[in-house]
């Protein structure tokens, strides 16, 4: 199958002992050397508060391919290119301006995972606070001119962008669509199954429509863990977005309590017919949603 399921980052404090055995570093084991195991891909979210060193970005796919030959990463873009600053008012017109030193830290810590042969897709993700306008459309295409020599995956949440037109541009010029399952509220973008790209992308942020605005707690936003029913909808959407792509990756970021991996598992037991390993903790934590289709390691 050309799907790679996973979750959004790896490294959690409250998935010690959820997903990954409360002994995994008395065994000198890394996470990443364990997770892969049971999923396909893992997206690097460190990557949008800093920079990868490559050395580091180099060990993880070390890790990961010793476990799983096949096992790939996407890569969220840093985010002085994509928001304006916590405190500042946004530009008008709309530019972030990013230093040239800055720069070459974000492409030597992408090139580290592209030179093993394992960057699947950089993410370039906006806010919703980020509108369809002249401006920003200008700053939006410039950027991804900059960074066309990697695989690039656009993820836009306001609706405005939802427009034919801009997905031509993205079709012309090879950059994938992200289509994301979040909270519907406001102006923020419906779901779709877009493909503009040879890859294809789904994010799963969870359903916390409470907590999505208002946690004061970040994870509390992502404390979600999705119904099968829910899940179901997106086997269908995902399977309709592979059809039309090379490679189609889908990114559950519900990390909350290891709820990411759960309902990873539970899509890629969907989507290929049969039963799933999966980690010994995820099941005894939730025997309910994993017991009847785990092979447990």
């Amino acid at each position: 199958m050309n799907i790679l399921i996973g979750t959004a980052g790896f490294s959690y404090k409250d998935w010690e002992g959820t997903v990954y055995p409360k002994d995994l570093k008395k065994r000198k084991i890394h996470p990443l050397e364990y997770l892969a195991q049971f999923i396909d891909c893992c997206e690097i979210n460190t990557s949008f508060y800093g920079h990868i060193r490559p050395n580091v970005g180099k060990d993880w796919c070390q890790k990961a391919a010793a476990v799983n030959p096949d096992f790939q990463f996407t890569a969220k873009l840093f985010q002085g290119f994509t928001h304006v600053p916590r405190g500042s008012q946004t530009p008008s017109p709309f530019q972030l301006i990013v230093s040239p030193e800055e720069e070459k830290l974000v492409r030597e810590g992408l090139d580290s995972i592209a030179n093993e042969g394992r960057l699947g897709a950089v993410l370039i993700q906006f806010p919703v606070s980020f509108k369809n306008a002249d401006d920003t459309r200008d700053y939006l295409f410039a950027l991804l001119a900059k960074f066309k020599a990697y695989p690039l995956v656009l993820e836009i949440r306001h609706e405005s962008w939802n427009d034919s037109e801009i997905l031509s541009r993205l079709a012309e010029q090879g950059v994938g669509f992200c289509n994301i399952d979040q909270p519907r509220l406001g102006k923020s973008i419906r779901g779709t199954q877009h493909v503009t790209a040879p890859v294809g992308y789904v994010r799963l942020h969870g359903r916390n429509y409470q907590e999505w605005f208002h946690a004061d707690n970040r994870n509390d936003r992502y404390n979600y863990l999705y119904k099968p029913k829910e899940l179901e909808g997106w086997k269908e959407k995902i399977t309709d977005i592979a059809q039309q792509t090379d490679k189609t990756f889908v990114v559950a970021n519900n990390h909350y309590k290891g709820q990411a991996a759960v309902n990873a598992l539970e899509l890629k037991n969907m989507l290929g017919g049969k039963k799933v390993k999966t980690p010994k903790p995820l099941v005894e934590h939730y025997p309910e949603q994993l017991g009847g289709i785990a092979e447990v390691v």
